[in-house]
């Protein structure tokens, strides 16, 4: 693909489920996980860069982009983080890494907060980009940030009434979602075909809802059995000043609650930080990974 020049292509069995992924440059592991509603084409600006001093492995998360989609239901574990947070560390293993770092965003920086705590001692550090942990946006919902995150409580109705409502305007909710902090002209055209393509299936939707509906349940119980358990590795938060967590919430002294060794900066931006401000963002990753 000529948005990750160098990389190789490569697919992944684990778990019940097959992972794409794109592998590039050499050095130490370095993994990089995407959010919704997007795919590991969201690292096209960085990938290239952070391969010239590490193995760059950028996947797709279960559910999106050309990854596996599989039917979920039932209490939703299919897609719960912990089970996409163990697709990800068995990735790593497949291809020779038992401990890596990884940078995350949206929901992989979620599936990330999982495997810090299912797996340490597979993660060296973590940089994870405009969240808070998941329950803890729960915990202190109020009418601005369910007016901000209204689809995490419209995603989450019982299938297949979110699907069914979104399939015949998945193109127009995806530049919404994408656009929400400033427009879609910060992407790349080919970026933003990648996206339409992955998105616009009733497959692709309902995965996504999926994801959400294991965040509101499952996910949740997870997060209340490891109640006060600290991330020990070094963690670097990054958020979007003009974004939901920046304008909402004090993301540094959240995450603060969560790990012991913990810094991080503001970006000025809006969610998408690696698109609207890929220079400053690798700055800020280069000089952690460091």
């Amino acid at each position: 693909m000529g948005l990750f020049p160098g990389f190789t292509d490569a697919r992944l069995a684990v778990n019940g489920v097959e992972i794409q992924a794109v592998v590039g440059g050499s050095g130490p592991p370095l993994l990089l996980l995407h959010g919704a509603p997007q795919s590991h084409v969201m690292w096209h600006h960085l990938a290239p860069r952070l391969a010239e001093r590490f193995t760059v492995v950028a996947t797709d998360l279960r559910g999106y982009g050309d990854s596996s989609k599989p039917p979920g239901g039932g209490d939703h574990a299919d897609y719960s983080f912990r089970t996409m947070a163990a697709d990800q560390v068995a990735v790593m293993k497949q291809l020779g890494y038992d401990a890596f770092s990884v940078v995350a965003h949206d929901r992989g920086a979620r599936v990330t907060h999982r495997m810090l705590l299912d797996h340490p001692e597979a993660v060296t550090r973590a940089a994870l980009l405009d969240i808070v942990p998941t329950k803890y946006v729960y915990d202190h919902t109020d009418r601005a940030l369910a007016t901000a995150y209204f689809h995490w409580f419209f995603f989450i109705q019982p299938a297949p009434l979110p699907e069914l409502m979104m399939q015949p305007a998945a193109g127009v909710l995806l530049k919404a979602f994408l656009g929400a902090f400033g427009g879609t002209d910060c992407y790349d055209p080919e970026a933003m075909a990648e996206y339409e393509r992955c998105f616009c299936t009733p497959e692709a939707i309902h995965a996504m809802c999926e994801d959400y509906r294991a965040a509101a349940g499952i996910d949740l119980r997870h997060d209340a059995a490891d109640e006060g358990r600290m991330i020990e590795c070094p963690l670097l938060i990054l958020w979007g000043s003009r974004g939901v967590v920046g304008q909402l919430y004090q993301p540094l002294e959240v995450w603060q609650r969560y790990g012991s060794d913990v810094h991080g900066l503001a970006i000025d931006a809006g969610h998408f930080l690696a698109e609207e401000r890929p220079d400053e963002t690798f700055a800020a990753l280069d000089e952690f990974l460091s």
